[in-house]
């Protein structure tokens, strides 16, 4: 059937998809953010700062998030909020570190490399990366390390993914 799309599991543990198609609109988003944060919230490194130091309900994120994103990729001007200030009171609570971003960056790039392939999909990683790297900046300072060497952001390839729940 058109549209359909058969989950398999890659070397990494994350589902994947044969002949996945590109982020396609706001039901796509919805998907995709739902799978990243689940993986977020669980993951032992960034996951404590949605939960603990946040207490980020996922239910009530979601949408705020979705619009952000739907915002980011489509233009649309349905997000109107502060993204930086969350990250800021986050960082006077707990200080961000480079690896911090560096595990949300490799888990936004697992993400959406096991849904989507296309433009958006490239330009969702490319934008999810310079977010990241800007948020460090801002937090850190413009000395924070951002790529590579003790502190910075992670390979990609040194991630292994948990398998979601079914």
């Amino acid at each position: 059937m058109r549209g359909e799309r058969l989950a398999v599991r890659d070397t990494g543990g994350m589902p994947a998809t044969r002949n996945p198609r590109d982020i396609g609109g706001r039901d796509d988003l919805a998907v995709l953010l739902r799978r990243f944060y689940t993986e977020a919230f669980t993951d032992p490194l960034i996951g404590p700062y949605f939960t603990e130091v946040a207490g980020t309900d996922l239910d009530a994120h979601l949408p705020r998030i979705t619009d952000f994103w739907e915002r980011a990729l489509f233009r649309t001007a349905g997000y109107g909020r502060d993204a930086f200030a969350p990250h800021a009171a986050l960082h006077a609570a707990r200080p961000l570190t480079a690896a911090h971003f560096g595990r949300w960056v490799q888990l936004w790039h697992a993400t959406v490399d096991g849904l989507h392939r296309g433009p958006r999909a490239e330009r969702a990683k490319a934008q999810g990366e310079r977010i990241a790297r800007a948020m460090l900046r801002r937090l850190a300072g413009p000395d924070a390390p951002t790529g590579g060497g003790d502190g910075g952001f992670v390979p990609l390839a040194a991630l292994r993914l948990r398998a979601p729940a079914a």
